[in-house]
């Protein structure tokens, strides 16, 4: 456990979504109620108060200039700055506590606020999904990974929308704590240990558009509602009544991929599912549609570049293996 405290520094402003302050913060308070030494501070340009987008009042505790030196950065998001250019003012406060702290770290569109102080030049970020492409379109010396739920990038991060602000605060207690305490906060507050960085921010379910015609969507429902039946291109034609070259180019139209690819996007998403309750890794196999662990073992290692026992690993459940039921 961590003997010197480890100084935490949350740049606020007017309009910032709560939850971005909030989530973070309450990781690393519970994690001192089990050992750990944080200490956190929150700061604002000028050290003036600020209001959250629901309204409320936050207290400040000192301004970007005279807070002194953190440990750890932390910068909120909120909607105010994907639709409007971020203040000089704040932009050089993000700058000035960078460049006096080991890592630097934001939540949701304050990957805005970094992009804007230069922080994010040359390097890899994300940010909420909605608004990906505004910020490669406005900083494109960034390289934005629009499906991370959180990216580090050497001492630099950044996550995507609201609770991966939580994910994010729950890996950066994992380096600097260890495992085990790690999971100790996560049960406390009732939420997974921590979704692995490069895991989706949403299930393939709901990427991109839905399809357009009334037979391509009969085609995905019956997909949806069992992934584990057998579907072959074959299959799926006879289910939409068209022919096989027919189907494939729907799928490629409409969905932009393969009916194979979504089939085993659709898969992927309920092995997910089926592991974060604890599932054992062969019995997910069997009920998710791949069959057998070794199929499943090269899906997670193409999508997530980890085998599905160390996603696993990642989750605390809260009870024993759950079969789902016949």
């Amino acid at each position: 456990m961590s003997a010197a405290p480890h100084r935490v520094g949350i740049l606020v402003f007017d309009g910032m979504k709560l939850l971005d302050m909030a989530g973070p913060a309450e990781v690393f308070t519970e994690a001192n109620l089990s050992g750990a030494n944080y200490r956190m501070s929150i700061v604002s340009t000028d050290g003036g108060d600020v209001r959250s987008s629901i309204g409320m009042r936050v207290p400040v505790d000192a301004s970007a200039a005279d807070a002194g030196r953190f440990d750890t950065i932390l910068v909120a998001g909120g909607e105010v700055f994907p639709a409007h250019p971020v203040p000089e003012s704040l932009a050089g406060a993000a700058l000035h506590l960078a460049d006096r702290a080991s890592r630097i770290a934001s939540i949701c569109t304050g990957a805005f606020v970094l992009a804007a102080a230069g922080l994010l030049d040359g390097k890899r970020a994300t940010t909420h999904w909605k608004h990906t492409r505004e910020l490669a379109l406005r900083y494109p010396a960034t390289q934005v990974e629009p499906d991370a739920i959180f990216v580090r990038d050497q001492s630099t991060y950044s996550s995507a929308g609201v609770t991966a602000g939580i994910d994010l605060a729950l890996a950066l207690l994992e380096e600097d704590e260890g495992d085990g305490l790690t999971r100790t906060v996560a049960r406390s507050l009732v939420v997974h240990m921590q979704r692995a960085g490069g895991q989706s921010q949403f299930s393939a379910t709901l990427q991109g558009p839905a399809p357009r015609t009334a037979l391509l969507r009969g085609v995905v429902d019956i997909v949806n509602a069992d992934p584990a039946a057998e579907y072959t291109v074959t299959r799926l034609a006879a289910i939409a009544q068209v022919s096989p070259r027919h189907l494939t180019r729907l799928f490629h139209d409409e969905l932009g991929t393969s009916p194979g690819r979504y089939v085993e996007l659709i898969r992927f998403d309920k092995a997910k599912a089926l592991l974060d309750t604890g599932m054992s890794v062969t019995d997910v196999a069997q009920y998710s549609g791949f069959g057998t662990s070794e199929s499943l073992r090269r899906a997670f290692i193409t999508h997530l570049a980890i085998p599905p026992s160390k996603y696993r690993g990642r989750f605390s459940p809260m009870s024993g293996t759950i079969k789902p039921a016949a």
